[in-house]
């Protein structure tokens, strides 16, 4: 139990460091990626899969 937890809270850490670096950048420097703000939600969630 304290394994999944331990998991979660990383797998959570992760999501809200990607997500807040994705946010910071300007809409300019995302579409140089060729990516749009409204993906950020989604790019975050996938690199928590990873």
């Amino acid at each position: 139990m304290l394994r999944t937890l331990r998991n979660r809270y990383i797998r959570w850490q992760k999501y809200s460091r990607t997500y807040s670096e994705l946010q910071n950048l300007t809409d300019r420097d995302l579409a140089d990626l060729g990516i749009s703000r409204s993906d950020n939600y989604r790019i975050a969630r996938e690199a928590v899969r990873l």
